[in-house]
Parts: C-alpha cells; sequence; structure tokens
C-alpha cells in the first residue's frame, strides 16, 4: 500500500473521484449531485490551496482523501474514499492519519469534516480516530454530521 500526493488531474484521481461520487450518487437517499455539494474543485485541491491523497494497492488507484486550507481557520477533510474491494485493510485509518499529518505540517492545529449518515462506516471511523461530533458549520446539502478533531 502507498499514499501520496497526486495531481487531481492525473488519471489515479479521476478514478477515485469519480468512484467516490458513483458510491456517493447509490447510497445517499435522493442521489448526488456534485454541483449541489460544497466545491473541492481541482484549484482547490492543488497546493497552496489544499491537496489530494491517493492510496494505491499493487499500482492500483484503491482510496483516496483531500484537504482544503483556508487560513485562520480549521483545515477541511473532503473526499475521503476506499474501494470497496480494498476495505478492511485498515487503508481508511491510514488516508485518515496522513491527512491529520499533512494538515499539521502545513500549519493547522485542527481538522473538520461533513458526511452522510448513511455512511456509517466512516462515521465510526471518524469517531474511532478521535474526531468529535459538533455544530453544523457549513450548509452542505448532504451533511447530516460534522465532526471536528483537535491536532498535537
Amino acid at each position: 500500500m502507498r499514499i501520496a500526493g497526486c495531481d487531481p488531474r492525473r488519471p489515479d484521481a479521476r478514478f477515485c473521484l469519480r468512484s467516490y461520487f458513483g458510491e456517493l450518487a447509490r447510497r445517499f437517499d435522493g442521489g448526488f449531485d456534485p454541483a449541489r455539494s460544497i466545491s473541492a474543485d481541482d484549484d482547490e485541491l492543488t497546493p497552496p490551496a489544499g491537496l489530494l491523497l491517493v492510496a494505491t494497492l499493487h499500482g492500483e488507484p484503491v482510496g483516496c482523501g483531500a484537504l482544503k486550507f483556508h487560513p485562520g481557520a480549521p483545515t477541511e477533510i473532503k473526499r475521503m474514499w476506499v474501494a470497496p474491494d480494498a476495505r478492511g485493510l485498515g487503508l481508511g485509518r491510514h488516508l485518515l492519519a496522513s491527512l491529520e499529518e499533512r494538515a499539521a505540517d502545513a500549519g493547522a492545529s485542527c481538522v473538520r469534516l461533513e458526511t452522510n449518515g448513511s455512511l456509517t462506516e466512516a462515521i465510526a471511523l471518524y469517531r474511532s480516530a478521535g474526531y468529535h461530533e459538533v455544530p453544523a458549520f457549513s450548509d452542505e446539502p448532504y451533511a447530516h454530521h460534522w465532526f471536528e478533531k483537535t491536532l498535537g
């Protein structure tokens, strides 16, 4: 398993993001339209505005996660996804830890994210990794839960 920064325009990144959007469309009541969601566009996931990590297993893309940096405010975690056939290997936990490490390296003292209630595995992961639920901090139309974690 390898986790590394990746330009969101590269084929491995595109594959992961398409797969992420497809899974959300299948799992969310009423589907998922990225245009209605809070943005995490290519420019927002490219340094210095943010970054995208892609996880590969045996050279194949199997997961991703992104950061959006906001000077003077918490860093956002976006686009966390692990391929269904790679789940159960601890990849999500490794991706999350890598995102937290990159956020801390960039000077963030806090990270936050929002998620949908149908993503029970993600909610369990965030809680077990020390995230605590907070009041809504965004108007993300697909979110039911908002989480935050202090780094360091």
